[in-house]
């Protein structure tokens, strides 16, 4: 005797329709993890290029917005938005390196 066709035929279906849906359910989160992964990769890549940034004005004197705290202010925020920018389009490859060593660690 055959088992399968011993299972009514509406069982079946439903048990097929749950191992799509569970599928399908793996796809979305493995949609979300990358999509996450990606924003924390570009994420590094723009503090490090904070930092890149702020230490190539390290060396300049404050003076040509009239010096003091609000130039160093507005000189780092500068800083962290033409780093958040330039990973935005594309970086300089650590969001990429960083990417696919995230999506490695996770196949663990």
């Amino acid at each position: 005797m055959d088992y399968a066709s011993a299972i009514p035929s509406p069982l079946l279906d439903l048990q097929s329709a749950a191992a799509a849906q569970s599928a399908n359910g793996y796809d979305k989160i493995a949609a979300r993890n990358a999509r996450q992964a990606r924003e924390t990769a570009e994420s590094f890549e723009s503090v490090f290029l904070f930092e890149v940034l702020q230490s190539m004005y390290a060396g300049v004197k404050p003076g040509e917005f009239g010096g003091g705290h609000e130039e160093t202010i507005f000189q780092s925020m500068m800083n962290e938005e033409v780093a958040k920018s330039i990973s935005r389009q594309g970086g300089i490859g650590i969001a990429d390196a960083v990417y696919r060593e995230i999506m490695r660690q996770q196949e663990v």
